[in-house]
């Protein structure tokens, strides 16, 4: 049975996947429906909601359309100054309101540079065996940093993508099941200016930094970091339910689910 935050994950996961950004924007029940969580009391589907919004925001094409949606801009901006959210959801709420109010036109970027961006985010999101880590990084504080950390990041083989929340020093890794959350400590250390803890929440509810030490084993590396891991051996087919797209019929796996969110936000609009 569908609820917000099901849904919302879900519809993360899908926007996690470059061809399928346009279609979700496209889509009449989405866009508004994403909007509408954003006055959600609930701060796990307020953070699914942003992390949503920010994958769609890296096609520029939906930009114009999410910034004209109705409601949007006033509620992104109203998230910035909500008292009793975390800093990641303020963060990325003033982040997700800055690209959508940003030039039309911005400065061309080199390929090479969009061959970075699109790294920066999407290596890979077809590995239903994933598993999601948040990560506080010391050092993180310039767009030098930053690169140096994307890079590490992207050369350990199993890592599937990451976003960062620059305001908190904090970095969300999605990595494959079997990769140990010490892999991702080693690498950051290798740059020997940054180091990493896990961010987790203690039976209070509260957030706690545990610390990470290097692994003394040797990281497993991508050797041409390729835009894509390898698919699965399993057929992601077989649980389309769960938001695994494929890449070459996004309309076959998709648009099912997409029609059953999109009937389930519409009908949130009377909660």
């Amino acid at each position: 049975m569908m609820d917000a935050l099901s849904v919302v994950s879900q519809l993360r996961d899908l926007a996690s996947e470059p061809q399928n950004r346009e279609v979700i924007v496209q889509d009449q029940g989405c866009l508004p429906g994403l909007v509408l969580f954003l006055d959600h009391q609930n701060p796990d589907v307020l953070l699914a909601t942003l992390q949503t919004l920010r994958y769609l925001a890296e096609l520029p094409p939906n930009i114009s359309t999410m910034k004209n949606e109705l409601g949007m801009m006033v509620s992104l901006e109203n998230l910035t100054g909500r008292e009793g959210l975390s800093i990641d959801i303020t963060a990325l709420a003033k982040e997700v309101f800055d690209i959508l109010s940003a030039p039309a036109n911005p400065v061309p970027r080199t390929p090479e540079r969009e061959r970075r961006k699109k790294s920066q985010f999407f290596i890979n999101s077809t590995n239903k065996k994933a598993k999601s880590v948040t990560l506080h990084i010391q050092g993180l504080d310039s767009t030098d940093q930053r690169g140096l950390c994307e890079q590490a990041l992207l050369k350990v083989r199993g890592v599937i993508s990451f976003t960062f929340q620059m305001a908190s020093k904090r970095c969300t890794v999605r990595i494959r099941s079997d990769l140990p959350t010490e892999s991702l400590a080693s690498a950051i250390a290798a740059t020997k200016v940054l180091s990493a803890q896990q961010v987790v929440k203690n039976e209070a509810g509260e957030e706690v930094f545990i610390p990470l030490n290097p692994c003394g084993g040797e990281v497993q590396q991508n050797s041409a970091l390729p835009d894509y891991l390898p698919e699965e051996e399993e057929s992601p087919e077989r649980e389309v339910d769960r938001a695994v797209s494929r890449t070459t019929a996004k309309e076959d796996s998709n648009g099912s689910w997409l029609n059953a969110a999109a009937g389930f936000l519409t009908k949130t609009f009377y909660w």
